[in-house]
């Protein structure tokens, strides 16, 4: 069956994937920008590039809440909003955006078509495994999208950059879920300059 796996979860050392009071303007909240300037970074590993071609290759949809989509809540209003991505997003494939409220899907640039689905997650793990034609399916954040699939015993592999900076406070990956990794397995421990990579899967 199709996997689905998270990769490249910035997450920092006291477990915050984004910082407190995200808005339009500061989408990753307060300091969340430390997480991600790795994959940005012009010095970045020959470990660091590997990992984040792995993001990549292979997929053949994606999975993300709407928050990561963008900051609206309730009905969506203004039709002109596309999310964060700019006119081109990085995808080039079908992305499934969970949210309560019904949309139109929305082509991009690039092959990039936002399919909004009310239906909850299994349904969007459905229509994503179909839409990947049997490549896997990556889940995006934000952490609570993350949560609900790992809850649901959905999530194949985990992979986490592990940054280190503390942000005090904002989004918590692992907030109250309980035993949800027990029968996990660290498969891959490869740290870099910039921060250290754990690559987690399911037996």
């Amino acid at each position: 069956m199709t996997e689905l796996r998270v990769h490249n979860l910035s997450i920092s050392l006291d477990g915050y994937v984004a910082g407190p009071d995200q808005s339009v303007d500061n989408p990753l909240g307060k300091g969340g920008e430390q997480l991600h300037e790795w994959i940005f970074s012009p010095d970045a590993t020959e470990t660091d590039r590997r990992f984040i071609d792995r993001g990549r290759e292979g997929i053949g949809a994606t999975i993300m809440g709407r928050n990561m989509f963008g900051p609206v809540r309730g009905p969506w209003g203004d039709d002109d909003w596309t999310g964060w991505w700019g006119a081109d997003p990085p995808f080039h494939h079908d992305v499934f955006v969970l949210t309560h409220q019904p949309r139109d899907p929305v082509p991009m640039a690039g092959g990039t078509t936002f399919h909004f689905v009310t239906e909850g997650i299994e349904p969007a793990l459905e229509r994503a495994r179909a839409a990947a034609g049997g490549k896997a399916v990556r889940l995006g954040g934000g952490a609570a999208t993350v949560q609900e699939y790992l809850r649901a015993d959905l999530v194949d592999e985990l992979h986490l950059a592990v940054v280190p900076v503390l942000l005090g406070s904002g989004e918590r990956l692992f907030e109250d879920l309980g035993n949800v990794l027990g029968g996990w397995s660290c498969v891959e421990f490869a740290p870099s300059q910039a921060v250290a990579h754990v690559r987690l899967r399911r037996r």
